[in-house]
């Protein structure tokens, strides 16, 4: 099984406007492989400007906010780039793209690291963090997901929110679950309800 880093990229186009998306990385050979699935903004972008930034973060309301609709974070210029990174990283990695390979959907752009930075120091773990990106990821899938598996990963990922969430945690798990129940309405209304 290949190693993913979850990691928010960030990519500009040649005006210049920034895109931030989140995205597993996959570690190959001695650097990474950015796959966006077509169409996305991020796949136009390396097409246009090949660097993309992987910003390293704990704040998951930027995972979150990134599938609901809260787009815009502060970012920071990187001298000698092109594109910049998110403010609220502790780290980061400049990936340059030195190959492709195409595919009809999900395209594979190798990148070489050609620079990194730390910027915060990482405090410790919180498992709500994890239980946010997990149902970040979930929410990414849910026109794939049947009702019954949707409830019960909600389920399961709220105690961990319950018992360890701090007030960041908790607005992007309440954006997220937004989500979740618009998704399952539309389908309750719409008569196209799937139970596995």
């Amino acid at each position: 099984m290949p190693y993913i880093r979850e990691s928010i990229i960030t990519t500009v186009s040649k005006t210049g406007d920034v895109h931030i998306a989140p995205i597993g990385i996959i570690a190959e050979k001695d650097g990474w492989v950015i796959a966006p699935f077509r169409p996305s903004i991020t796949l136009d972008n390396l097409a246009e400007v090949p660097f993309a930034i992987a910003n390293y973060t704990d704040d998951v309301r930027i995972f979150a906010g990134c599938l609901t609709g809260r787009k815009h974070w502060p970012t920071v210029a990187v001298n000698g780039f092109p594109v910049p990174r998110l403010a609220a990283a502790l780290a980061h990695s400049v990936l340059e793209v030195e190959g492709i390979d195409d595919d009809a959907m999900r395209p594979r752009h190798f990148c070489r690291v050609v620079q990194e930075e730390t910027h915060a120091p990482f405090t410790g773990f919180n498992r709500a963090k994890a239980a946010v990106l997990e149902l970040a990821i979930l929410v990414s899938r849910l026109g794939m997901l049947q009702r019954d598996k949707i409830e019960a990963e909600v389920a399961y990922l709220s105690i961990a929110i319950e018992k360890t969430a701090g007030e960041a945690e908790k607005q992007a798990w309440d954006w997220l679950m937004q989500r979740v129940g618009d998704h399952l309405s539309v389908k309750e209304s719409s008569g196209d309800e799937v139970r596995g």
